[in-house]
């Protein structure tokens, strides 16, 4: 990272961005160009890891790239406020930022509960038990990022 004083590294931050994000960016390899798509994510710990979760549709072309390569990376940006300057270019943005990088599978059985589970506590928190219906279940598609590199940035207003 070439600005080292923006840079964040403490897990505890990190987590604590992601939880003041609404959407994650997931990028996964398109062939001739990267496929990047925004979506609603959820976070667990995994030991001494991350994980970050996703659902959507059970067809389409997440899935079909997933199964060509499970390497993915992701994006989630909280912005602030404008910082205003005299020129144009003194101007700027306040913003809080997590990068990483990861392997991407589609999860069965209990993990699809869990899954789920993360991403409904990441915008409801503390509004579980959650209750699925078994026909929605069987309609959409889990995905769990397990993290193996992530950095974080902070530029303050």
């Amino acid at each position: 990272m070439r600005r080292k004083d923006r840079e964040i590294t403490q897990p505890e931050e990190l987590l604590a961005i992601l939880d003041r994000c609404d959407v994650c960016h997931l990028a996964l390899h398109g062939g001739t160009f990267p496929y990047v798509v925004p979506l609603n994510f959820g976070v667990t710990r995994e030991g001494e890891g991350v994980a970050l979760w996703f659902h959507g549709a059970a067809a389409g072309k997440k899935l079909e790239l997933l199964e060509e390569n499970h390497h993915a990376a992701f994006s989630a940006a909280c912005p602030g406020a404008l910082i205003r300057g005299l020129r144009g270019c003194d101007y700027s943005m306040a913003y809080e930022s997590v990068c990483g990088t990861g392997m991407l599978t589609r999860v069965s059985g209990e993990e699809v509960r869990r899954g789920l589970e993360a991403v409904m506590e990441h915008y409801a928190p503390g509004g579980g038990p959650w209750d699925f219906d078994s026909r929605w279940l069987s309609a959409c598609a889990v995905l769990k990022l397990t993290v193996e590199e992530m950095t974080g940035k902070r530029k303050e207003g």
